[in-house]
């Protein structure tokens, strides 16, 4: 199956050239913004504040142990105690959570964000029916946060979890306008970000493309589904190795719009271990055989390298994990 529009060498180049200066003027306008923004309140603080709200009883429904596993599960819906937050904290503690929730986010994105959670846990009751919980103590230096719901999987660790981007593996996803949704998602929050993936293949030659292009991608099973393997060679698709200097400008680009919802402290950790991994060890991967509507523009792809998975399935609707360490 190939694509049905094709930019030709001399198009490619040029879009390639633009695409580039397009890359560096957004980096340069988003850093000027955050050295002029006003501080704003780190979720960790958040967190520790709703801590020391607890009573016992609300202590019991939902702190474990550092060690617990629970701590470092993901999946795409699911909730880490039994206990709704409207079932166990004040209207007070539960605007808390909500803040915690808000400043893990990018302010350029968090309305969007805020609109895909709302949407997709109205039926449940909204952001009272997540659940969440405190692993650890503050102060200790092992202390973290955890939000489940539907189509979400957050934390916030303070570094505790050293050398672990967004302190363990994460998920976010939207079913838009239903569960099976359109080839063009639309009003899907997080589509913009397989739009540029699909920018990026279109600036393959015919060679990259065939060596990116496989079958179906890897099943979804929790924790499995971001498993990382250490291996720099051997990985679904293309590696970054085989593609020239402005190639590798779009796949920047394309890290770039995967972590653009996030805040900025857990952009830049991010990126700094994918980075430690070898940029040139990661591989681009795109799935024929998961094609909504069988457009030629794929709906379920993934960068992946020896520390790092980012995995984007938009078959049937969009669910996105990420697992980034220093090392695998």
């Amino acid at each position: 199956m190939t694509m049905k529009s094709k930019l030709a060498p001399s198009n490619r180049r040029q879009f390639l050239h633009t695409s580039s200066q397009a890359i560096a003027a957004s980096w340069l306008g988003s850093s000027l913004a955050a050295d002029n923004a006003p501080a704003m309140p780190k979720s960790e603080t958040l967190v520790q504040q709703l801590y020391g709200s607890l009573s016992e009883t609300q202590r019991a429904a939902i702190c474990l142990p550092w060690d617990d596993p629970l701590r470092q599960k993901v999946d795409n819906n699911w909730h880490i105690r039994p206990k709704r937050i409207r079932e166990v904290l004040s209207a007070d503690q539960q605007d808390l959570v909500r803040q915690v929730f808000d400043h893990l986010h990018s302010d350029a994105y968090k309305k969007e964000v805020w609109r895909q959670f709302d949407h997709d846990n109205k039926r449940d009751g909204g952001f009272g029916s997540s659940s969440i919980a405190l692993f650890g103590a503050p102060g200790t230096g092992q202390f973290e946060f955890v939000i489940t719901g539907r189509h979400c999987t957050r934390r916030c660790d303070g570094d505790s979890v050293a050398g672990t981007a967004f302190g363990g593996p994460i998920f976010y996803g939207h079913a838009a306008g239903s569960f099976n949704e359109k080839p063009d998602h639309p009003g899907n929050a997080y589509w913009f970000q397989a739009k540029r993936a699909n920018e990026l293949f279109q600036a393959l030659s015919g060679k990259q493309r065939e060596m990116a292009l496989l079958d179906s991608g890897r099943d979804e099973e929790g924790n499995e589904t971001v498993k990382l393997t250490g291996k720099s060679q051997g990985l679904d698709g293309i590696p970054v190795s085989e593609l020239t200097a402005d190639q590798k400008g779009l796949v920047r680009s394309v890290l770039t719009d995967l972590l653009a919802p996030f805040r900025k402290e857990d952009a830049a950790e991010s990126m700094k271990y994918i980075e430690a991994g070898g940029f040139d060890n990661l591989h681009l991967a795109y799935y024929k055989g998961q094609d909504v509507g069988n457009d030629g523009v794929w709906d379920v792809w993934q960068v992946e390298g020896p520390n790092m998975i980012w995995y984007f399935r938009g078959d049937p609707h969009v669910h996105c994990w990420a697992h980034i360490k220093d090392k695998a």
